[in-house]
């Protein structure tokens, strides 16, 4: 979630019923058990927040930091405190965040992941938001999130990823009244003066609640969706670029709707699965979930693995799908033009570039040497060699 916003995101509601038979012993088979611990060996991330407190050293061990340094986004001067991430009950993850109207007294709740390694593939989460505080007066700019990112590298970035899967207003922000709903697709921003490039999607009820959150990654689509209910669908530029963090927070906008004294928010998170390079549907997202539980997994991280994966995922669809290069077009490394970040690229167009070390095109290079490169979909501002947009055909 980048800092300084005044932007739209989106929520994922929760196919309640699909998960409550998933976790019923009939519903997973042995079978589905272990297609879902096989599945770690392919690159998976499953965690079912089987923590004490947010200094149970397995927290840290298994890649999560609660967030404790000062800033945005929210109310300037507010505290994010790893005391506001707490588990109340097993499996259960929990950010609190209250405010008495002040920036001294307000308190923001942030887990993130510690390493940069999620792109595409399929990001799942089951989250309670919630649409009333659980102390105090009620009308308080709260946001409930789900989301990944990546770092801003100077203004407007070309390289900058964000994907909000999930932006829950109950009360409004924004100028908008709530409840609201929002998901959101970055291509890059700058917070001075303001300016978002994004796209988004939104709904306008409320999602008070448990609710399933699934987002699709894959060949150059990104498929918001809630409870099984497709919502959004984000392509062209605002695909990411590079690999992104994966972070729950709960913070305020501003402390403009604030009444009486101190007001406290809570939202709940009971798992997260991400599968690398593997698209599910929200369907074999939540039973993917519950087969890891009920074969006494509360945690796999497998990302690292590499390796193919041999999950359910939909079949390709011939706009996603390489295609040859037209009579007339390049087809080697002497002919083929050099990549450029401001370059649009339609499927199949063939380009000659040196991927750089850190996914930033104006950065030093890899020292891979220059490589030919096919779009697998149209593209534009996405640097071969770090994202699949681009098939290596080879160093020139």
């Amino acid at each position: 979630m980048s800092p300084l916003r005044a932007k739209r995101s989106t929520v994922f509601s929760l196919a309640t019923v699909l998960l409550a038979t998933a976790l019923t012993g009939a519903a997973i088979t042995t079978a589905a058990a272990d297609e879902a611990v096989a599945a770690a060996d392919c690159g998976a991330l499953f965690d079912d927040f089987a923590y004490t407190s947010s200094s149970d050293p397995a927290l840290a061990a298994h890649g999560w930091v609660p967030r404790s340094y000062p800033g945005g986004p929210g109310v300037p001067g507010a505290t994010w405190s790893p005391s506001s991430i707490t588990f109340p009950s097993s499996g259960i993850m929990q950010l609190t965040a209250s405010t008495d109207g002040t920036g001294a007294g307000t308190r923001q709740a942030e887990l993130y992941t510690s390493r940069k390694r999620y792109l595409e593939g399929t990001y799942a989460s089951r989250i309670r938001f919630s649409d009333a505080p659980t102390g105090g007066a009620d009308g308080d700019h709260i946001v409930q999130t789900f989301f990944s990112i990546s770092p801003l590298n100077g203004d407007l970035d070309p390289t900058y990823s964000e994907l909000d899967f999930t932006e829950y207003l109950p009360n409004g922000g924004w100028g908008e009244q709530g409840p609201i709903n929002y998901q959101t697709s970055w291509y890059t921003y700058r917070a001075d003066p303001w300016f978002a490039d994004n796209v988004h999607s939104s709904q306008r009820q409320s999602f008070n609640g448990w609710h399933d959150l699934v987002a699709q990654v894959s060949g150059g689509h990104v498929k918001y969706y809630i409870d099984g209910v497709l919502l959004g669908d984000h392509s062209g530029k605002y695909f990411p670029r590079q690999t992104m963090t994966i972070n729950f927070n709960l913070w305020f906008i501003d402390t403009a709707g604030h009444t009486g004294s101190l007001s406290t928010y809570v939202e709940q998170v009971d798992w997260v699965l991400y599968t690398d390079n593997d698209v599910l549907s929200p369907s074999q997202a939540t039973a993917r979930a519950a087969a890891y539980r009920q074969a006494g997994t509360s945690f796999v991280d497998t990302v690292d693995a590499g390796g193919p994966c041999t999950g359910p995922s939909p079949t390709p669809t011939a706009t996603t799908s390489p295609t040859p290069s037209p009579t007339g077009q390049p087809t080697d490394c002497d002919d083929a033009p050099q990549w450029t970040f401001g370059g649009v690229y339609q499927g199949a167009s063939l380009v000659v570039h040196e991927r750089s070390a850190n996914g930033n095109p104006s950065g030093p290079p890899s020292g891979d040497g220059a490589h030919l490169w096919r779009a697998r979909w149209w593209t534009q501002g996405s640097e071969p060699g770090w994202t699949g947009v681009w098939e290596d055909l080879g160093r020139c």
